[in-house]
């Protein structure tokens, strides 16, 4: 007799398989931003979308904001990283 596995475990080795998963971390990115940012830089920045080459694309309310954060880019990728959000780079767009 075969013995059932809980969902969640079963969907983790399906998205494991398939490559799925390191995207669906990417993309949670988008409702943990605050929490990975903090809130004076989610007040000001907006995350859209992980494009599939691993760009975080993110539009800034304001081009000096935009400059800011293109600086400080390289530590939000590792501070992501450290958290298991691996993307590649951040696209920052003022609004």
């Amino acid at each position: 007799m075969r013995r059932g596995v809980p969902l969640g475990e079963a969907l983790d080795r399906y998205f494991e398989r398939h490559g799925m998963k390191h995207r669906i971390q990417q993309a949670s990115i988008i409702p943990e931003w605050p929490q990975l940012v903090g809130p004076k830089i989610a007040s000001v920045a907006t995350p859209h979308e992980v494009l599939r080459d691993g760009t975080l694309v993110v539009s800034v309310k304001s081009a000096a904001w935009m400059q800011e954060l293109q600086i400080m880019s390289p530590e939000i990728v590792k501070q992501f990283a450290r958290r298991g959000k691996r993307i590649k780079r951040i696209l920052w767009r003022a609004e």
